[in-house]
């Protein structure tokens, strides 16, 4: 017996793992930063940065709640709804807060940090994280255009 899975349900699933990967990172990388070899776990966990870190993540985690929403949506055959296109609205609100509060943590390494820290790698990594959030509420603009335009059709 072959067991069939929703494509939806198959992207939930992902969702979840990339959900468990992403607070794995956040657990686990600042252990491994320089600054961090001679302090003990208190203070590693109570550093400005990682803590602004932390609060910026609740946007990311609360991006992968409402597509996992909207994945129920779609496996439902619910998705030519308003409820549809306000989670799409709130995964781009989201998903702008969010690169905002990336590029201020990139300007803020640039112009604070150590003279014998290199911040390159940190503001690379700002730039492909704004390049993928800016992606992000596009589509979710984009799309909810077109399920707008579904439901009008769908009400005629």
């Amino acid at each position: 017996m072959k067991m069939k899975f929703h494509p939806a349900t198959i992207l939930q699933i992902m969702i979840v793992l990339l959900g468990i990967a992403a607070l794995a990172i956040l657990i686990y990388l600042p252990l491994t930063e320089g600054r961090a070899e001679n302090l003990d776990l208190f203070s590693i966990y109570s550093d400005p940065l990682i803590l602004y870190g932390y609060a910026t993540s609740l946007l990311f985690f609360a991006v992968l709640y409402k597509t996992f929403k909207l994945l129920d949506l779609i496996k439902q055959k619910n998705i030519f709804e308003q409820n549809a296109i306000r989670i799409l609205r709130s995964i781009r609100q989201y998903t702008i807060i969010f690169n905002v509060l990336i590029l201020l943590a990139g300007f803020y390494i640039v112009l604070f940090h150590a003279k014998e820290d290199d911040p390159v790698g940190f503001i690379v990594i700002c730039f492909g994280i704004t390049f993928i959030s800016l992606f992000a509420a596009a589509a979710s603009k984009v799309i909810a255009a077109i399920l707008q335009k579904g439901i009008e059709l769908k009400s005629e």
